[in-house]
């Protein structure tokens, strides 16, 4: 009896995840603007957010290949935010993954299209809607803070790989194909920790110089 209510419970898990894949999706447009119906739409504020985009874009594309490709986009997450704050740079994220999943090649390796999105990997690039969200909230309650500006970084880094690691378990899980919590770990975060850490170094050194310059 045990064994059926787990079969049961985890079929529906399975069925869960698929649907959200899609959903997550089909409103990835519609977030873009409600987030920038928050910003104040100004020309600045669109010049902000369309050029922070595309630096997110161009960074994707410094990458080296792996099980999740080594990139720059966390770098351009973690300055974007630092740079214009939580509301303009989490819509230039949800652009940027809206403009993937129309099929534009701004993920690594010049990916683009719903199946870069739905992918094993898709998880990390919607957790950085969570990492720009959380980031931009802990550094806006207390600013020109740098080690609290660095501890919202991990915070914010930490909501994305739990996000992109349980979507990376129950993708294969969907597909037959069961992988241990600890090897996803090891093969999809562990190795990216340090890599990690000095991109959040050069980010706030970059944030630091180049923020006075910077008008939201």
């Amino acid at each position: 009896m045990i064994c059926k209510l787990k079969a049961k419970y985890f079929s529906f898990l399975l069925l869960t995840f698929s649907s959200s894949k899609y959903i997550l999706i089909s409103v990835i447009g519609k977030s873009a603007v409600m987030i920038l119906s928050k910003a104040k739409t100004s020309i600045r504020t669109c010049v902000n957010i369309g050029v922070s985009a595309a630096v997110i874009a161009a960074c994707s594309q410094i990458s080296i290949p792996s099980v999740v490709p080594f990139t720059m986009q966390t770098f351009a997450v973690f300055t974007v935010v630092g740079l214009i704050g939580m509301w303009q740079g989490t819509c230039a994220v949800a652009i940027y993954i809206a403009l993937g999943a129309l099929g534009l090649p701004v993920f690594s390796g010049f990916k683009g299209g719903i199946g870069a999105l739905t992918g094993a990997t898709g998880g990390y690039i919607f957790g950085f809607l969570a990492l720009a969200l959380i980031m931009g909230a802990m550094i806006k309650a207390k600013p020109n803070n740098i080690p609290w500006a660095f501890f919202s970084m991990a915070v914010g880094l930490f909501a994305c790989y739990a996000f992109g690691s349980a979507w990376f378990y129950f993708f294969y899980a969907a597909n037959g194909e069961v992988k241990s919590v600890w090897g996803i770990l090891l093969s999809c975060v562990i190795q990216y920790l340090l890599p990690d850490a000095a991109k959040a170094a050069l980010s706030q050194l970059i944030v630091r110089r180049c923020g006075k310059y910077i008008k939201k």
